[in-house]
């Protein structure tokens, strides 16, 4: 008779104990198993109240200070494809390049090397979506869809184009105000609803009148054209609250097409081109000079059409003027334009109260205008100016400026000593209609006295009278106080001033005796037979103010 062996019934409760365990992992596998499919399929979905989604923004538009719109969102359709749904990529790509003039081979390689959606071309015209749908209704163009999208329309095509700037293909702001104030032409926003409602933008008001905008622009192209040069600008500000008016760069840009454009034309040059502002600058630094008790109104110095300096080590520095003006006070320097004088005038102060003042015009400081790239300009520390610099830049050499920063400073003598911050915005409103900020004047602190503003804005008149280097911008009727400058460049190559690159200008307040209107005039590498201020400035001046 046998007998179990130790080692056989050891054997079998732990194989009884192992079908135990493997029974239990599979028990609590299908246990798992039924509790997912459970939620996954019988577990009603919840309506997800909270959950977040991106509302559709529609840009809002930008007008000028009448409320006439310059850039508005309009729906466009983008063409698109959908690879599995193409049937015949070679037709279509043979209908969609004639359509959209893009080249066969670039629409085709799209269709076949892609798998699932690809855009053929974004933000189409309304002809070529008329065309695409035609086409698709007649059976053509499977798989082929159009998709709404909003594109970005500027009605007044090329007018302040350098203001507005431009969108890319997704409706993002890539410069001018559309870059700095996205955000609130286009704001950030999601939504609680499944089904989330359009977003208005808001409606962003400038201080632009398009009437002056236009004038100024045709006044200079005019310019740019008949001296040849590289550019001319106009800007217009009303004097008394620093809101700008005009603000013209040419050459400029049609930001509906702003991709067939060079670089050059899409550089905003009043706000980021940098240069010697020559004699206009001398009413900055005379004024400074009256403020500092440096010198008074009656004080003379002698022109011999030539100023010396004999430095410690005997060397001399000379800088040649124009003409010999003789015995000039402070009201003959800005009449005749006297560097001599100017530089006479700048020894009785101290060089660290005189770039003191200079930075108080806001010289060396961008002025904030809200547009990317703006230009600080160059007004070096006095630890860094050479024997010649004070003398120099007293009449507008060794010191770089931005033709806003002129126009910002100028706003001194228009409000008795008041520097005003200038302003592009008039007010932002809310797509509901409520203002959400409304732009009120900004002094930002007293330069001058009123005495001593006044005093210079007189004597700025008498450059307009006969004599004076402003005469030819003269306006029959109305006082005008007015400066001109013509600035040598400085050659990059040699080092030295270039003997045919000027920078002709004309600075002009209007009227003396009561201002209302500040109006700039550059012109830039004039290659005419004429390049002075006096010469070529002034009547671009005088037509402008004529116009105003």
């Amino acid at each position: 008779m046998g007998t179990n062996h130790p080692s056989d019934m050891n054997n079998t409760k732990e194989r009884r104990r192992l079908y135990f365990f493997i029974l239990f992992l599979a028990a609590l596998a299908l246990l798992i198993l039924g509790r997912l499919m459970q939620l996954m399929l019988f577990t009603p979905q919840s309506d997800a109240p909270d959950s977040i989604t991106l509302p559709v923004v529609e840009r809002g538009p930008i007008l000028d200070r009448n409320g006439k719109i310059l850039a508005i969102s309009t729906r466009l359709d983008s063409v698109a494809a959908w690879i599995p749904d193409v049937t015949d990529p070679d037709d279509s790509a043979d209908l969609l390049a004639r359509i959209l003039e893009i080249p066969y081979d670039s629409i085709l390689s799209r269709l076949k090397n892609n798998s699932g959606f690809v855009f053929i071309k974004r933000k189409i015209t309304p002809t070529e979506s008329e065309t695409i749908q035609s086409l698709k209704e007649q059976g053509k163009l499977t798989g082929i869809n159009l998709i709404p999208e909003f594109g970005r329309n500027y009605p007044e095509q090329t007018l302040a184009s350098h203001l507005i700037g431009y969108v890319g293909v997704d409706n993002i702001g890539l410069d001018g105000i559309e870059y700095t104030f996205n955000n609130v032409l286009s704001p950030p926003a999601v939504s609680t609803v499944q089904d989330p409602r359009e977003v208005l933008g808001n409606q962003v008001f400038l201080t632009l009148d398009t009437n002056i905008q236009q004038v100024i622009e045709e006044y200079a192209r005019k310019a740019y054209e008949a001296n040849k040069a590289d550019a001319v600008y106009i800007l217009v500000m009303e004097a008394d609250t620093g809101q700008i008016l005009g603000y013209c760069g040419i050459p400029n840009f049609d930001p509906n097409e702003y991709n067939s454009y060079d670089s050059g034309a899409l550089k905003n040059l009043p706000l980021v081109r940098a240069f010697e502002p020559g004699s206009v600058f001398k009413i900055f630094s005379i004024s400074s000079l009256l403020q500092l008790g440096r010198i008074d109104t009656d004080e003379e110095f002698f022109c011999g059409g030539i100023y010396q300096m004999r430095l410690p080590d005997s060397q001399t520095i000379e800088i040649r003027d124009l003409a010999s003006h003789g015995w000039v006070n402070a009201q003959k320097v800005l009449k005749y334009s006297c560097n001599v004088g100017a530089a006479l005038a700048s020894e009785k102060a101290g060089e660290e109260e005189f770039h003191r003042m200079l930075v108080l015009f806001g010289f060396g400081k961008p002025t904030d205008l809200p547009l990317p790239g703006e230009s600080a300009g160059i007004l070096a520390d006095p630890d860094r100016w050479s024997a010649r610099s004070k003398a120099t830049i007293a009449f507008g050499q060794e010191v770089s400026v931005s033709s806003l920063q002129i126009l910002q400073a100028a706003t001194v003598f228009a409000n008795r000593g008041l520097l005003l911050k200038p302003h592009i915005i008039r007010k932002i409103v809310s797509a509901q209609g409520e203002t959400i900020r409304d732009q009120a004047r900004e002094p930002l602190r007293e330069v001058l006295s009123p005495s001593v503003a006044q005093q210079v804005l007189e004597m700025m008149e008498t450059a307009t009278e006969n004599g004076g280097t402003a005469r030819r911008g003269r306006v029959e009727g109305v006082r005008v106080s007015a400066k001109t400058g013509t600035a040598e460049v400085l050659d990059p190559d040699t080092g030295e001033y270039s003997e045919k690159h000027f920078v002709a200008s004309y600075l002009g307040i209007l009227p003396t005796d009561d201002p209302q209107a500040i109006i700039y005039v550059v012109i830039d590498y004039p290659k005419s037979s004429a390049y002075y201020g006096s010469q070529i400035a002034a009547p671009v001046f005088k037509e402008t103010a004529e116009w105003l």
